[in-house]
């Protein structure tokens, strides 16, 4: 721990003392904080796959005191455990949505900026506002190139020459969601980010640019293997009135929790695929966990009479 005295340049700071605990042991700790443990062999190999701290996060709303760790009365390891397995559900179902809007924004900044400013306009600095973001964002694609073992990049530099990147739509297919986020954002031409942004049901590009924001931070959450039921999220996607297709009427949720981003998901997955399972996978996933708090990530309380998820 650490502690500041005002007005002086100098801390003190706190011995961590704790040592590490087998399982058994960390069972009993458990227990003498007020939780309920069923299947105490359960909880065992559980601590031995997931471990203790990650499992921390789902026990951690049950506690009464976050000081002393102790629990409220009827919390029980097995609760936390089946959060752990929803997150982890939803955690997977969340990434493949992610992944066919990456790759549909994708396909659409490569063929239409392209047909407008040719096959390397993302190496010109005019063609952006912002140059030091530009800068940024060919030094991550430059290392993307350098770090690939793709046959297509392979192919391209024993042909051609290394002096210059592949074109746009060979050098896009590896940059990260973020770089591909930014760098659409970061481009200058306004009209064709408008027409993208229609094609995606939204009327305006600063929509799309806000949501892809949004839906990056969740997708670094997802990679890192991070939590994300009752998380606070950093960025706060905007939130439009009326949209063209079914969307949503009451507004009144923090946009910090994950409920937001699932409404822009939901809505651009159906934009891109009208055929999509992803709303009923997401809404069967939680029939299948009642025990779910919705309103811990943001749901408000009539959420499934909205025209988005009904």
């Amino acid at each position: 721990m650490l502690a500041c005295v005002p007005g002086r340049n100098f801390y003190f700071y706190m011995a961590y003392t704790k040592q590490p605990l087998d399982y058994p042991a960390l069972i009993e700790l458990l227990k003498s904080r007020g939780m309920t443990i069923a299947d105490e062999a359960f909880a065992k190999e559980q601590l031995s796959v997931i471990s203790y701290f990650r499992l921390a996060g789902y026990w951690r709303p049950m506690e009464q005191d976050k000081q002393t760790h102790t629990f409220k009365p009827g919390s029980t390891f097995e609760r936390a455990a089946e959060l752990y397995y929803f997150d982890k559900e939803l955690r997977a179902l969340l990434f493949t949505t992610i992944q066919s809007i990456e790759i549909a924004l994708r396909a659409k900044v490569i063929h239409h900026v392209s047909l407008r400013y040719g096959s390397f306009w993302f190496m010109d600095s005019d063609n952006f506002t912002n140059q030091e973001l530009f800068v940024d964002n060919l030094s991550r694609l430059n290392r993307e190139l350098s770090r690939s073992k793709e046959d297509f990049i392979q192919e391209h530099y024993n042909k051609y020459s290394r002096n210059q990147l592949p074109p746009v739509w060979k050098t896009l297919e590896l940059a990260s969601f973020g770089t591909l986020s930014k760098t659409f954002e970061n481009f200058a031409g306004n009209r064709i980010k408008k027409k993208i942004a229609r094609e995606l049901g939204l009327p305006q590009h600063l929509y799309l640019e806000s949501w892809l924001k949004s839906i990056s931070a969740l997708r670094n959450s997802i990679a890192h293997h991070g939590r994300v039921w009752n998380k606070i999220f950093p960025l706060k996607p905007q939130i439009p009135a009326v949209l063209s297709n079914a969307w949503i009427t009451d507004q009144s949720f923090d946009k910090g929790k994950l409920y937001a981003t699932l409404c822009c998901l939901t809505y651009l997955e159906y934009a891109i695929h009208t055929d999509s399972k992803f709303k009923k996978s997401l809404l069967n996933l939680l029939r299948s966990h009642p025990i779910v708090d919705t309103a811990a990530m943001g749901f408000p309380v009539n959420w499934h009479f909205e025209p988005l998820w009904s």
